[in-house]
């Protein structure tokens, strides 16, 4: 098993979205049905938390500073000064954001999902810097991880339910020729959040399977890592040379969660990332 540190403990309800920012040099991270968004500095240790407006899905870096959130009723930017406002506002009751990627050329691929997870009431939409969205993907029913080849040619795509991480040619006209990249075996868990590393293979979470697979680009199982945590959520590579591999964790649904349910995790040395693209916005 390879080791593992507690980056900061903490109880998040549902943990996700961890995301590094290479202008403050800070991994961020959100509790979804925490409202919460926090920042962890590994070099000094500092962390902030910071309430968000609704349940947020996803925080990314924007060009120019601030940061673009996937909230409940849509799309929202964060500007440097901690002003709020909407990018694209569309509520639909009883649906939330969930996951959310920044694409190679900066738009935001934003998925939706049911709080009751109904099949089929979530999307995945991109929208540009100006407000512009577009449904890329309907009758999705838990959108989660996205991530693009180290070329940009691939999209890797996690709609939960399905088991299976799925891949789409890329380009600026959009995606096409869906074709499974990877189905998980029952009793594993769930794919969920996922990243991309510089070797182009596919790391995923296992939702109830307590562990992080790196998948090569035809598919084949490299590596798997064993968390005590079941519930872990979404991982991505952070720090200056981004080695390290940091994955959220969650507690809701669980009777007795894991003491280090809801903390961030982190496995030094893990590889070597992709440095990530901010929104256009």
């Amino acid at each position: 098993m390879t080791a593992y540190e507690v980056a900061v403990a903490a109880e998040a309800t549902l943990g996700e979205g961890p995301t590094w920012d290479p202008a403050t040099g800070t991994l961020l991270w959100l509790d979804i049905l925490g409202m919460r968004l926090h920042t962890y500095d590994p070099v000094t240790g500092r962390r902030t938390v910071r309430t968000t407006p609704q349940h947020v899905g996803a925080a990314k870096p924007r060009a120019g500073g601030g940061l673009v959130l996937n909230l409940r009723d849509g799309v929202g930017l964060l500007d440097p000064d901690g002003a709020f406002r909407w990018l694209h506002h569309e509520p639909v009751p009883g649906r939330r954001a969930n996951d959310a990627a920044v694409a190679p050329d900066g738009s935001l691929w934003a998925g939706t999902m049911r709080y009751d997870e109904a099949a089929g009431g979530g999307t995945l939409s991109r929208l540009t810097g100006d407000g512009t969205a577009r449904t890329v993907l309907d009758d999705v029913t838990v959108s989660n991880g996205t991530g693009w080849s180290p070329d940009g040619r691939l999209m890797y795509y996690v709609d939960s339910p399905t088991r299976r991480v799925d891949v789409f040619d890329y380009d600026s006209e959009g995606i096409r020729d869906r074709r499974p990249l990877v189905e998980i075996e029952e009793g594993a868990g769930y794919p969920d959040g996922l990243t991309v590393d510089a070797d182009g293979c596919v790391w995923v979470a296992l939702w109830d399977g307590g562990a992080v697979r790196r998948y090569t680009p035809d598919g084949t199982l490299d590596r798997v890592i064993s968390l005590p945590t079941p519930r872990t959520t979404a991982c991505a590579f952070g720090g200056a040379a981004l080695t390290d591999l940091y994955v959220t964790t969650a507690r809701t649904g669980l009777e007795s969660p894991h003491p280090l349910s809801g903390s961030l995790l982190v496995i030094a040395n893990a590889g070597k990332g992709l440095p990530q693209p901010p929104f256009e916005g």
